[in-house]
C-alpha cells in the first residue's frame, strides 16, 4: 500500500541522510495530512531499515520534534527512520476546532472519535494504523517488521495506548510523561467526552493504565522505557505515571520508569534522555 498522493513539501540533507516534509491526500481523515520523515543515510543506500515513529503532544506538528529534539544524528548512526506524524486534521470546516489548545485541532488524541462533529475527521487511530505506517513502510521500502513506537505527553499516551490495541504491529515502545490513565486527569476527560462521548467503557478502551491492567502476559517482554519530569507542572493532575507502573507490576510488564528531578515536560527535558530512547528502541528492533 503507497500514497495516492504524495508532494514533497521540502528536502534537507541531515547527517548524511536526508530530512523530509511531505504533504498527502488521506483517505481516513478525509484532508490533506502532512507528516515528517528522516531517513538515514543506510536507507539512502539502499537497505531496509526499521522504522521508528513518534507521536507528538498537544498543539504540536509534524515540524515540533524534528526541529527540537535532536534526533538525527544518532538516528544516522544506529540506522533508524524516524516518522513524525502531524497531531490532528486541520482545517476541517468545523466551526469549534482551534477554540481550545487542548481539544480539536492539534489535540487529536490518536483516537477515532465517533461523536458528532468531530467524527468526520478525527480519525487518528485509523489513519496511523491502517495507513500512514503501511503506505510509508510502502514507499520508502522501510522494514514494516521492525517498527518502534514513542512519543510524549499526549503523543505519550498515543504511544502506549495504540501499541497495547496493535499487538504485533510495534516490537519497541517508549514514552516521554505520557498521559498514563486518561480517564482519570481533565485532559482525557474533556478529550473523551466530546470525542468519544459520555460511556465511560468506552474511555477505558483508550487508557493506557487499564489496557495494561488486562494483559495475561507481557506485551512488550523487552521492556518499555518511560522518563519522567519532577518538575513537570502537569504531573500531578494529569500525567498519572505511578497508575501506568502498578498496571505494569500487575501484568508482569517490565517497565523502567526514571523520575528526574530538575526536569519539567518540555524539549529540553525530551532532548536530554533522547539518546537513551533511541538506543532502546534500536536494541530491540535489532532483535525482532
Amino acid at each position: 500500500m503507497g500514497f495516492a498522493r504524495l508532494e514533497l513539501v521540502s528536502e534537507h540533507g541531515c547527517f548524511g541522510g536526508v530530512q523530509r516534509f511531505y504533504k498527502h491526500a488521506s483517505s481516513e481523515i478525509g484532508l490533506p495530512m502532512h507528516f515528517a520523515l528522516f531517513l538515514p543515510p543506510q536507507a539512502l543506500a539502499g537497505q531496509k531499515v526499521p522504522l521508528l515513529t513518534f507521536l507528538a503532544g498537544l498543539t504540536c506538528t509534524e515540524e515540533t520534534f524534528s526541529m527540537k529534539a535532536g534526533a538525527q544524528r544518532l538516528a544516522a548512526q544506529l540506522g533508524l527512520a524516524l516518522l513524525m506524524p502531524d497531531t490532528s486534521p486541520r482545517n476541517t470546516g468545523v466551526d469549534s476546532e482551534d477554540h481550545h489548545w487542548d481539544f480539536g485541532v492539534g489535540a487529536g488524541f490518536y483516537l477515532d472519535a465517533t461523536q458528532a462533529p468531530w467524527s468526520g475527521h478525527w480519525c487518528m487511530e485509523s489513519y496511523l494504523l491502517k495507513e500512514l505506517l503501511p503506505a510509508v513502510t510502502a514507499e520508502f521500502q522501510l522494514d514494516s517488521k521492525r517498527q518502534g513506537l514513542f512519543g510524549h505527553s499526549m503523543g505519550g499516551h498515543g504511544a502506549l495506548t495504540l501499541a497495547l490495541r496493535h499487538p504485533g504491529v510495534f516490537q519497541s515502545l517508549s514514552a516521554f510523561a505520557p498521559i498514563c490513565a486518561p480517564t482519570k486527569c481533565p485532559w482525557g476527560h474533556k478529550a473523551f467526552t466530546g470525542y468519544l462521548g459520555q460511556d465511560e467503557s468506552i474511555w477505558a478502551e483508550h487508557d493506557a493504565s487499564l489496557l495494561m491492567a488486562q494483559q495475561k502476559t507481557a506485551p512488550y517482554p523487552g521492556g518499555i522505557l518511560i522518563d519522567q519530569g519532577l518538575a513537570d507542572k502537569f504531573l500531578a493532575e494529569q500525567l498519572y505515571p505511578e497508575a501506568f507502573e502498578a498496571a505494569c507490576a500487575q501484568a508482569g510488564q517490565p517497565l523502567t520508569l526514571r523520575r528526574h528531578a530538575g526536569y519539567d515536560h518540555g524539549y529540553y527535558f525530551i532532548g536530554t534522555f533522547m539518546e537513551d530512547h533511541l538506543r532502546h528502541h534500536a536494541q530491540a528492533l535489532a532483535q525482532a
